[in-house]
């Protein structure tokens, strides 16, 4: 089994952490991979850089030669378009870096104050003061009875006393004031069709309406 390309790694593993990288890749794809996150970070800073740019930073960063420098150019393109769809993660990295570095000046520095501010985000960004949640016990849910009902209460809405009665008053009231109305059997209309549309034969013997 062939091993993956530096491209395949990227679009895995282009932000998982480097510890974690050297324990499942060889030194060399690691430093590669490393290289092409930190220029493919430096990439979004510098969208109107151009390719000659590009190629002369890396080269500058990492002593690289130029046909280096441009195949890093090229995988860091092909991994533009996840920025659409992982970018929520790409920047939940950057900040956790960010706090990280932080965090560790300060400790350097003996600055205890700036090292528990940078903890605290920490935690609360990745919400590690929250439990892990529970799967939905979906076995246990009670199915919702409903019964019909012509009682509008249920609804907020007060009752017609008598409503029955008051139905029947209204269709007797309106029935006595169409009594005019008369209702009508249904007949057949009475139309001579072959007078009105005349049937004519073609020469395939198919029948159509005369002009």
């Amino acid at each position: 089994m062939s091993n993956p390309s530096a491209l395949d790694i990227c679009r895995t593993d282009l932000f998982t952490k480097a510890d974690e990288l050297r324990q499942r890749f060889p030194p060399t794809v690691v430093e590669k991979v490393l290289r092409i996150r930190e220029m493919y970070n430096w990439f979004i800073s510098n969208p109107d850089a151009s390719d000659r740019e590009f190629a002369a930073e890396i080269m500058q960063r990492h002593g690289v030669a130029k046909s280096t420098a441009y195949a890093d150019l090229a995988i860091v393109k092909s991994l533009l378009p996840m920025l659409a769809t992982a970018s929520r993660d790409f920047h939940r990295w950057r900040f956790n870096e960010m706090i990280m570095r932080t965090y560790k000046k300060a400790a350097a520095k003996g600055d205890t104050k700036t090292m528990e501010r940078a903890a605290s985000s920490y935690a609360k960004y990745n919400r590690v003061d929250l439990e892990d949640e529970q799967a939905v016990p979906y076995d246990m849910i009670v199915v919702q009875p409903f019964t019909a009902t012509d009682d509008p209460s249920v609804l907020g809405i007060k009752p017609i006393p008598n409503i029955q009665q008051r139905i029947a008053q209204l269709i007797d009231k309106y029935r006595a004031e169409s009594i005019d109305i008369q209702d009508v059997e249904f007949e057949e209309a009475d139309l001579e069709f072959d007078q009105l549309f005349p049937l004519s034969k073609n020469s395939d013997g198919e029948e159509s309406l005369l002009q």
